[in-house]
């Protein structure tokens, strides 16, 4: 008899409706880059179980790394549960699972790669960044394999294998005592379609031209966003607002949009969990419910939420199979108790390349990244961010000089309805603690700045 087995035995002697248990089996290598050279690289092992239980509709949860503890966890689980509230619109926990196959999840290569070939990955990245002009280069490269599990009481079983492969790189430059710097970010889930050449690259030539930055004068600015800036924007002030809890809750600053036209005609925002060598690609969600497309925004018009079992079963409506136990740094965690986000929050691509977007433009600024991006009022949709580097000043067409920082305070729905034009060379993005993103260069016209 399995551990699972021996679990759902025992549970079901204690009369518990109903319990979940995942189980998840990692292996991390990370590499730490310090002072342009590899510091350290480091592999972790790990397995753990995350154990949920739900019995007269209160819903009680542990989590242990021993596989022998698993019964003792069920009721330890099950003594706490009397002083918890009950949720009484709790339904059930999924019965079955009907999951696609998906290309581009897991390589066997990354999953078997050595030590030797993880650190020439990263002394790639360096190599490609070295430049008379930069003067610290520092960043990570992680890999993640895993199998991750789960079970519950109601015959559901489903497993899904996967791999993850991540690099940043940062660089710096000092000259002229006007310290700068850029981004090099890449991620996918096999060996083939990373590119170590293009992290180290993107950080050098961000660096180089962000030297000697001039002041950007404060007014109002057609700003194209980078890729990874964009990423930034997604995860940190768009994607909550379409998260069927804070919707519900009239947290969202479209709460009272649905079905209604909140962007330019342009724009289309989708979670695509099957898009081949996305972070977030799963067949299946951290419930067990089958994942699919969910388009948010169609055309300019709100679509739909993103929800979990939980928040579905509260506002009597159905999954749409975005329960999460991230994991750190990607790929999936055994936490007892998920929550709701997306898989891989997509904007949809346009026909418009970045250097037509730059010729489009008279008065401007394209930005390459941005820093401390987070909602001022959410409800209103109103933020703030920090473009600290990468920025470049356009003016009639062309980018004149390197653009010193900048404060933008703006708000989501006017971003959304003065959007120009979406570019064509979307990018897979995983911003730092947070969720993958598939982000194309966007225009928006209209933003004010200020100098800092």
């Amino acid at each position: 008899m399995s551990a699972f087995d021996r679990a759902f035995e025992h549970s079901r002697k204690l009369q518990i409706d109903e319990c979940e248990i995942v189980h998840v089996k990692r292996k991390i290598i990370t590499v730490r880059i310090t002072d342009s050279e590899i510091f350290e690289v480091k592999q972790v092992s790990a397995e753990d179980y995350g154990i949920r239980i739900i019995h007269d509709k209160k819903i009680a949860s542990i989590q242990t790394s021993n596989e022998k503890e698993i019964e003792k966890s069920i009721e330890h689980s099950l003594q706490t549960i009397s002083h918890l509230k009950p949720r009484k619109f709790w339904k059930n926990l999924p019965y079955d699972l009907k999951s696609t196959n998906l290309e581009g999840v897991f390589d066997k290569n990354l999953n078997d790669i050595s030590g030797s070939n993880v650190t020439d990955i990263a002394q790639n990245m360096i190599n490609h960044t070295l430049d008379p002009k930069i003067s610290t280069i520092s960043g990570s490269l992680n890999i993640v394999s895993e199998n991750f599990n789960i079970v519950n009481s109601n015959g559901l079983s489903a497993t899904d294998k996967g791999t993850y492969i991540s690099g940043i790189i940062n660089a710096d430059s000092e000259i002229n005592q006007s310290e700068v710097s850029g981004i090099g970010q890449g991620c996918c889930r096999t060996l083939d379609k990373f590119s170590p050449e293009q992290v180290g690259n993107d950080a050098k030539i961000m660096c180089v031209e962000s030297i000697n930055p001039q002041k950007c004068e404060s007014g109002e600015y057609s700003i194209i966003f980078e890729p990874y800036s964009v990423g930034e924007i997604l995860a940190f002030v768009v994607a909550s607002n379409f998260n069927l809890k804070t919707y519900a809750e009239k947290k969202s600053c479209f709460s009272n949009d649905f079905k209604e036209k909140i962007a330019v005609d342009d724009f289309s925002l989708i979670d695509n969990p099957h898009i081949s060598q996305g972070i977030g690609t799963k067949p299946f969600d951290d419930e067990g419910v089958k994942t699919q497309v969910n388009t948010l925004v169609k055309n300019g018009f709100f679509t739909n939420t993103y929800s979990d079992l939980f928040d579905s079963f509260k506002e009597n409506s159905e999954s749409t199979g975005n329960a999460s136990r991230p994991g750190s740094p990607m790929g999936r965690s055994a936490e007892s108790i998920p929550f709701s986000m997306p898989h891989n929050l997509q904007i949809k691509s346009g026909n418009i390349s970045q250097q037509d977007m730059i010729k489009d433009t008279k008065k401007g600024l394209l930005v390459g990244r941005l820093w401390y991006t987070y909602a001022v009022n959410p409800i209103k949709g109103d933020f703030s961010c920090t473009a600290r580097s990468g920025i470049r000043i356009i003016e009639n067409g062309k980018i004149k000089n390197p653009g010193k920082s900048v404060r933008i305070i703006h708000n989501l729905p006017k971003l959304f309805q003065t959007i120009s034009a979406v570019g064509n060379n979307e990018k897979n993005v995983l911003q730092w603690a947070s969720l993958p993103s598939i982000a194309p260069s966007i225009k928006v016209e209209k933003i004010k700045i200020n100098p800092i």
